[in-house]
């Protein structure tokens, strides 16, 4: 697989592949919350802030997932739940990471999620994975992930499984 990393300042180059790639990814999903306005929405939250870092992994020529966040700033964390207060230092917040479905179960996905920290200059790093998905979460415990706690951000989102991992610089 290829990988290739974007930044802040790469991001609206990128936008279309991404919202793209996220409607492969979410073909079947009818949830309102999972469709290409809200993901738009959020993607260019996310990667508007100066640090915003991606990782697309590609096959064939084509891209099959990618992976991206940012730094939370000093005191941040996720909306609709508290930070737990051992939780200290510079923290990223793992905010995607998808891979289309003719790809999963192959380990595309830890290498592009590996590929992103690699250049992640943080003590911990953080992601949400909805509570319902049971394997998605025992594949993030698999990488040293831990659960923290539950996180409802909004009205219309599912809940949430707030998950984090210290991180190891050798």
């Amino acid at each position: 697989m290829n990988l290739k990393r974007y930044t802040h300042v790469d991001a609206r180059n990128v936008r279309s592949l991404l919202l793209d790639l996220h409607d492969e990814v979410y073909v079947d999903d009818p949830n309102p919350f999972h469709s290409r306005e809200r993901f738009s929405y959020f993607f260019d939250l996310w990667s508007s802030r100066k640090d915003w870092q991606c990782v697309s992994g590609w096959e064939e020529g084509r891209a099959i997932g990618c992976a991206y966040g940012s730094m939370f700033k000093p005191g941040g964390w996720w909306k609709g739940h508290h930070r737990p207060v051992n939780i200290r230092g510079p923290i990223f917040a793992l905010s995607q990471l998808m891979v289309v479905p003719q790809w999963r179960g192959t380990g595309r996905a830890q290498q592009i999620h590996d590929a992103l920290l690699e250049s992640v200059e943080a003590n911990i790093v953080t992601l949400t994975v909805d509570a319902t998905h049971h394997k998605v979460q025992s594949r993030y415990e698999r990488w040293e992930y831990v659960k923290v706690g539950e996180a409802k951000p909004s009205d219309d989102s599912p809940l949430y499984a707030v998950m984090v991992r210290e991180m190891t610089r050798v």
